[in-house]
């Protein structure tokens, strides 16, 4: 198989933008990403398109790819939409990857948008709960924050972990995200605002819990035959790993860990080569902060039990030995399901080409991407590597 490259990527903010459609800020996202090309990217260069959407609200569920990529003026390509909850994007991303390495496409795009704030909370948390398990979770009235909350308690009580460690998550990921331009929640907090927020589902509070979002994202995907047409700093794809894990919490072995997210590193690390350790930083799929927490050892950047003295010891923070969530993660970033995975490779494509701004991770050579859908049903991560210049 060919190897694929990163050469743009792009994103809008994340946020509550009445005035735009899911239309819009795919274009947008994608024309940020053209832009982003070094040496020039024209629309014809696209052989294929891939664009994850949950369709909140109902939104053009059927053809809702080529609704996207038509209007952002790519005519004629194939393009479809990848349904994976949270995950969507992550996925798109995944089969935009595929189709280069498979010789399918030279260039293929990957993205994803997601439009979800004109909507009353009740209609939102309909749409947020179709990605849980249907007649034991969703039906009974379970909420993902509850599911979450449940993860939460398992692993307070299976290791020394308190909600104070979920609290640091939520500081850290803010002042990260008072760095970003782009993020939703763009505003630093303190450790007693995120200690003492309104409960939401115990023991998870308000600051523990991402904002739903508008957004888009859109990643450019060459093959390794024409990359040099487009960049001589490539960002070369070393890995990709996915995973699939029962879809109810309940059906599962164990409330402390997420087995998809496991296998997929597992997978990617193999794929790329290399260990946890010969990262210089890594995005997570932050969508309560126990999930961080959990990334952590799922992930191997510790062992199991350890996430919460990770944090303690400031190793994730930027600055620290590995760097989670410069861009502020799901939790202050935003969350627009459709368009979170390929956000993150938006960003880690940044910081790997020295972009990034105030959040820029020093050396940044090698990074990882960790895309979740619902609580664990699916999840795929990303390796992307930084090559010297041809």
């Amino acid at each position: 198989m060919r190897d694929a490259y990163i050469i743009g990527a792009g994103q809008t903010p994340f946020g509550a933008m009445p005035e735009e459609s899911y239309r819009s800020l795919f274009t947008a996202a994608y024309e940020e990403a053209a832009d982003s090309v070094p040496d020039g990217f024209d629309d014809a260069d696209v052989d294929e398109a891939v664009v994850g959407s949950l369709g909140v609200g109902g939104r053009q569920l059927g053809l809702s790819g080529p609704a996207a990529t038509e209007h952002a003026g790519l005519h004629g390509i194939p393009s479809s939409r990848v349904e994976n909850a949270c995950a969507a994007s992550g996925y798109a991303v995944r089969q935009a990857v595929q189709a280069v390495k498979s010789g399918m496409a030279d260039v293929a795009l990957g993205g994803g948008v997601e439009l979800m704030t004109d909507m009353s909370s009740d209609v939102t948390k309909y749409w947020l709960g179709v990605s849980g398990e249907t007649e034991w979770e969703r039906l009974t009235g379970t909420t993902f924050s509850g599911v979450y909350a449940q993860m939460a308690s398992a692993y307070m009580d299976e290791y020394e972990a308190t909600p104070e460690h979920l609290s640091m998550v939520a500081v850290k990921n803010h002042e990260n995200g008072a760095k970003n331009p782009k993020a939703h929640l763009g505003f630093e907090c303190s450790l007693e605002d995120a200690v003492d927020a309104p409960v939401v589902a115990d023991p998870l509070n308000l600051y523990h819990c991402c904002p739903t979002s508008d957004g888009a994202a859109a990643v450019l995907v060459a093959s390794e035959d024409v990359v040099s047409e487009y960049t001589d700093d490539p960002i070369r794809v070393a890995g990709v790993g996915a995973a699939s894990e029962r879809v109810g919490l309940f059906q599962r072995d164990t409330y402390t860990a997420i087995s998809s997210s496991e296998t997929a590193a597992e997978s990617a690390y193999d794929q790329a080569d290399i260990e946890p350790a010969e990262l210089d930083f890594a995005e997570v799929h932050d969508c309560f902060a126990i999930a961080e927490l959990l990334a952590y050892e799922d992930l191997g950047f510790c062992d199991r039990g350890e996430a919460p003295q990770l944090l303690e010891e400031g190793r994730t923070e930027l600055g620290g030995d590995l760097p989670v969530n410069a861009s502020g993660g799901l939790k202050s970033k935003g969350h627009p399901i459709g368009a979170t995975g390929a956000g993150q490779i938006a960003e880690a494509f940044k910081q790997l080409s020295g972009k990034a701004g105030d959040r820029q991770v020093e050396d940044a050579n090698v990074g990882l991407t960790h895309n979740v859908g619902g609580s664990g049903g699916g999840a795929v991560v990303h390796i992307l590597e930084r090559e010297v210049a041809r």
